[in-house]
């Protein structure tokens, strides 16, 4: 059976990718997460270097999807695009081809294979996307508690877990250096374990206004009802 977990996932995390919300006052954060000793460079500091200024991003990635034993059920590369405050495109290649486009108002699903599209309006969406930390960094510990795990060599990682009990995810790893981000990993409580890596990413390039923008195919189906009809 094709595993439909990768697509479910973007589902859950693209719709807040690119949403502005205000910053959690600096006491707030500091009983959230008391200051520790510097012990040197932090995942943290990292995401924030690479997240400030961030208003576009255009990248190569990826990804596997694994089984709780450790088995590879799924793996691809593909194409991501980011504009702020919230559009996004996210082209998965390979052997179950899949597309997602959310255009400001709405979020598209198109599985190729499958021939049909499925579409839901793009707000409204879930608070607990660690793709939100794209673009607020400082608001993440109001959706999750936030560990440091050192250095592995490769990268700087930053453990996320949950604090909403329906979220997609129960744990989410981010693999940090130099300011870029390199990793996310994506834990469910089945023990499902998403990895993305990326590559080539490019900050704050010009992006075609078009790219954000779909309409089904002839032939295909579509699930959303009134929402379907292109905007």
């Amino acid at each position: 059976m094709r595993p439909h977990h990768f697509m479910a996932c973007l589902l859950a995390l693209c719709p807040l990718l690119l949403s502005a919300q205000e910053d959690l006052a600096q006491e707030d954060l500091a009983q959230e997460n008391p200051v520790q000793e510097d012990l040197g460079p932090s995942a943290r500091a990292e995401l924030a270097k690479f997240t400030s200024g961030l208003e576009s991003l255009h990248a190569q990635f990826r990804q596997t999807l694994t089984s709780a034993e450790g088995e590879l059920m799924e793996s691809g590369e593909g194409e991501v695009w980011m504009q702020r405050p919230d559009r996004f495109r996210w082209q998965h290649a390979g052997e179950f081809p899949e597309l997602i486009v959310a255009d400001g108002e709405r979020l598209w699903m198109y599985d190729e294979a499958l021939e049909q599209v499925t579409v839901r309006e793009q707000s409204g969406q879930p608070e607990d996307s660690p793709l939100l930390l794209l673009t607020e960094p400082e608001g993440i510990d109001r959706q999750f508690i936030v560990t440091e795990l050192g250095d592995i060599g490769e990268m700087l990682l930053l453990e996320l877990k949950v604090r909403n009990a329906q979220a997609e995810f129960e744990r989410v790893l981010l693999g940090l250096r130099d300011g870029q981000l390199r990793m996310m990993t994506m834990e469910d409580a089945f023990g499902m374990r998403t990895e993305i890596r990326f590559e080539q990413v490019e900050r704050n390039p010009q992006l075609d206004p078009e790219l954000f923008r779909f309409t089904p195919p002839t032939g295909v189906d579509v699930l959303g009802g009134d929402a379907a009809e292109e905007p």
